[in-house]
């Protein structure tokens, strides 16, 4: 069975919406995985804040990568978030996704974002279908 990491290099090979996020992998090992991204300017709203999508998609991100360590293919099939501070230009963003609970077929993660002053940013939780595809 391939590890997480090698799992997860091979979804970032064709994973270009995560790469266009500027996702930089820290730690990976099975149900869990550590990202940090830094926020430009195309990342903005019309408030000059973070766009709400961006850590959303980051937290999607994370979730996907941590579900799949596990060697079977896992996709999305609930997820929600709660912001709770805005994202500013230029900060650097740690997402870290921990398995909270894993069954035969359905699993659920906790996702959390915090800021380079470590300040939460928000809270995700996502639940994954568990196929029976191996990676």
């Amino acid at each position: 069975m391939r590890s997480p990491k090698e799992i997860v290099d091979t979804m970032m090979k064709k994973d270009a919406f995560s790469n266009w996020l500027g996702i930089r992998i820290l730690y990976i090992d099975k149900g869990t995985c550590v990202l940090e991204a830094t926020v430009n300017h195309n990342m903005l709203n019309g408030f000059d804040i973070g766009h709400g999508g961006i850590s959303y998609a980051l937290s999607d991100s994370a979730l996907a990568f941590s579900a799949n360590t596990n060697g079977y293919k896992c996709v999305s099939i609930e997820s929600s978030i709660s912001h709770i501070r805005p994202i500013q230009i230029d900060d650097i963003l740690t997402v870290k996704s921990e398995e909270i609970h894993r069954g035969r077929t359905i699993a659920i993660y906790s996702v959390e974002i915090i800021n380079q002053k470590s300040k939460l940013i928000s809270k995700f939780k996502g639940t994954v279908n568990i196929s029976s595809e191996k990676w």
